[in-house]
């Protein structure tokens, strides 16, 4: 399981949820190095999993190129889709602080039950990606098949949570 490469929004810190966008240069790099890093470890997978938006299915692509495994099938759902931001989508993070606090943007951004005005809070990801998880994934896994998962980091976020039973926790990105 793993999360998209960089886009464009995220080098501008701007929060993109569901707002289709491909990976930046910088993106496009880390899922060659994350597939020439895969492929060090000896990785084989039998299926790909994918959100409906180009960054997880352009980042899944990459990876699977660079294993020389490009015939895999790709399944891709909305169900794996980022955290729905609302009326924060394309708002800079940083000017938002500077408007409604620091503490009020990372309770937007990393709540577990607190939706941004007015759509989704983490819970309501893991809500809506259970049914999907449930009905299509685990069942692939539990039959022994190799799965990826390309996501984002809300979606990953909340079936990490589900899959280990944890409280809600942070991601931090380690250059």
């Amino acid at each position: 399981m793993l999360r998209h490469g960089e886009g464009a929004w995220n080098i501008e810190n701007r929060f993109c949820s569901w707002v289709d966008q491909k990976l930046s240069e910088d993106g496009l790099r880390e899922a060659e190095m994350c597939g020439k890093h895969l492929k060090f470890l000896g990785f084989e997978f039998d299926l790909v999993y994918t959100s409906i938006l180009s960054r997880s299915i352009q980042t899944a692509w990459l990876i699977m190129q660079e294993l020389g495994q490009e015939w895999v099938p790709v399944r891709s759902s909305w169900r794996l889709n980022e955290r729905h931001y609302g009326a924060l989508i394309g708002l800079n993070r940083a000017e938002l602080a500077l408007n409604h606090g620091e503490e009020q943007v990372k309770i937007w951004r990393r709540s577990y039950d607190n939706a941004p005005p007015p759509i989704e809070s983490l819970k309501q990801v893991l809500e809506r990606l259970l049914p999907y998880w449930n009905e299509e994934i685990a069942p692939e896994i539990k039959k022994g098949k190799r799965v990826l998962i390309s996501a984002h980091g809300n979606s990953t976020r909340a079936l990490l949570k589900h899959l280990e039973g944890t409280v809600p926790f942070y991601f931090y990105k380690f250059s």
